[in-house]
């Protein structure tokens, strides 16, 4: 029967810290028991719980509590095979909820991220599909849907969420700075954060309601960008 979320266990946090200055194989070997029998077992039950207070506010959002990587929570492994970085793990816990008929990670969602001094949350698109980047600029010059997103991009920022993205570093083409908000047609992926220290509450069942209170507020981005994919499904 699955468990519901009651905090993290104590040395989540040391164990993250100390892969990060131990990050090899042997290291990891010796203490996988615990990340296997205490920090995966709490990371589904937060899929789960945070999951199911989720879908308040986006019906239908994927909660999969696999651990195979295609489900909420990331794998603990990182792919080295085309990256400079030969570190074989990642130092820290990545878990999304998404939602929309794309794949995984074409969709917006909710993500969480711990480090091992810091607790990150985000929503939004990382990386736009690149079959839905014209449907995103039509977007954004649209005065209805453009409007829309200046709203709540100004809303979140004065909430003191953090709008971030990788961008591009000219204009698309048949764009000019000229026009309405050219400076959000560089963005190759826009999301909405919350950067910050581990809260007190991450040892306890009140972690989800942190989360939860965070995803809400940054939810109006969400279903901008959820809206804006829906309509140009893939072909």
């Amino acid at each position: 029967m699955p468990q519901h979320f009651t905090g993290f266990p104590l040395g989540t946090r040391d164990f993250y810290k100390d892969l990060a200055a131990n990050n090899n194989k042997a290291w990891f070997t010796e203490h996988k028991p615990f990340y296997t029998q205490a920090i995966l077992p709490a990371a589904r039950a937060l899929v789960s719980d945070l999951g199911a207070r989720l879908c308040e506010i986006a019906p239908g959002v994927v909660i999969d509590t696999g651990l195979n990587g295609s489900g909420s929570i990331f794998r603990i492994h990182r792919d080295i095979r085309f990256s400079p970085d030969k570190s074989p793990y990642k130092t820290y816990l990545g878990i999304l909820w998404w939602q929309g008929s794309r794949k995984k990670n074409e969709n917006s969602g909710f993500y969480f991220q711990l480090e091992h001094n810091r607790l990150n949350l985000y929503t939004g698109v990382q990386l736009f599909p690149r079959d839905a980047l014209d449907e995103y600029r039509q977007s954004v010059q649209d005065g209805k849907y453009g409007a829309a997103l200046n709203e709540i991009i100004a809303q979140l920022q004065s909430s003191g969420y953090l709008i971030g993205g990788d961008q591009y570093k000219r204009l698309p083409a048949g764009y000019s700075g000229a026009q309405d908000n050219a400076e959000l047609l560089l963005y190759k992926g826009l999301y909405a954060g919350m950067e910050g220290p581990i809260p007190d509450e991450f040892y306890a069942i009140d972690l989800v309601d942190i989360c939860f209170e965070h995803f809400r507020n940054m939810a109006p981005l969400h279903h901008w960008l959820h809206q804006m994919l829906e309509s140009s499904p893939p072909a």
